[in-house]
């Protein structure tokens, strides 16, 4: 199920940001301050259930965000259309929403019309000028990877990691380290939930964790996935000038219909798109000092 626009907004943190950021975010749809979101799912590589379309029938995820978009300010897009990137039309949107796979400047797997290079630079610097935001869930991280003896691409550079691995699904436990992210209180310092988890590497060091995944417990594949310190798992980061919010939580259809999980996009909508102030202060190495540590 999904959220009134009132409890959203205080799952997605707008509550203690205070009286005004709260009418703000309540008032966007009718003052103006609603926002242009293109959420792309193409996928050049494997393609998710939540994103996958049966006919002319929007995905699972689609549908939900542009549900709990509209009732919360920002008229969501979904696409897998990389033509939408190109220099003349990257201004009609605000804010920009992956979940996706492989080099996206190839057709890949699912066949749609690719970015072209100079539609991913176009996008690279709307991001690192500040003129718009980005939000990456979960597969954005297994997006332009680079050879793995090659450092980070662009796209890692700014997203802030790379997707190496993960083993079974299964129920995890995470640790809130800023609680004051909007979103992320209601979860508590601590929760468990079902789902498939990201390790990576190429971590940037300007990260702000949000949440950290509690590997001592965890079930690893035979890659030994979570053979590895404590890690960030949802975070926000500058880069250059732009706000990004990530979190890997999000492969699974039950994941989506969680209130929580939904009031969680929202605040990293509304961070990256300058509609609320969350902390950007790097704290990677402090609350997770081994996150550099890959599997083995």
């Amino acid at each position: 199920m999904t959220l009134t626009r009132r409890r959203l907004l205080m799952a997605s943190g707008a509550a203690a940001l205070g009286a005004s950021a709260m009418s703000r975010t309540l008032l966007g749809a009718q003052d103006g301050d609603r926002k242009r979101i293109l959420y792309f799912t193409k996928s050049s590589g494997f393609q998710h259930s939540v994103i996958n379309r049966e006919a002319d029938q929007l995905a699972h995820s689609e549908t939900i965000l542009i549900e709990v978009g509209k009732e919360h300010g920002f008229d969501v897009t979904a696409s897998k259309d990389g033509r939408l990137f190109e220099p003349d039309r990257i201004d009609e949107w605000d804010g920009f929403v992956f979940y996706t796979t492989g080099d996206l400047t190839e057709p890949g797997s699912d066949g749609n019309p690719p970015m072209s290079p100079e539609g991913l630079e176009a996008f690279l610097e709307a991001i690192r000028s500040g003129r718009k935001g980005f939000v990456g869930i979960h597969c954005a991280t297994d997006t332009f990877h680079a050879p793995p003896d090659e450092g980070p691409t662009p796209f890692v550079e700014m997203i802030g990691a790379e997707f190496i691995t993960h083993g079974p699904q299964q129920v995890a436990t995470v640790k809130v380290v800023d609680p004051d992210f909007p979103g992320a209180g209601p979860f508590g310092p601590t929760f468990e939930i079902n789902d498939e988890w990201y390790a990576f590497r190429n971590m940037s060091d300007q990260i702000h964790a949000i949440m950290v995944q509690v590997t001592e417990g965890m079930q690893s594949g035979p890659r030994n996935d979570y053979g590895r310190p404590d890690y960030p798992n949802t975070w926000v980061k500058r880069y250059g000038e732009g706000r990004v919010f990530y979190t890997s939580m999000g492969h699974r259809e039950d994941v989506w219909t969680n209130p929580k999980y939904q009031g969680l996009l929202i605040g990293g909508l509304n961070v990256a798109t300058g509609r609320a102030e969350a902390d950007f202060t790097p704290n990677v190495s402090e609350v997770t000092p081994g996150y550099q540590t890959l599997p083995g």
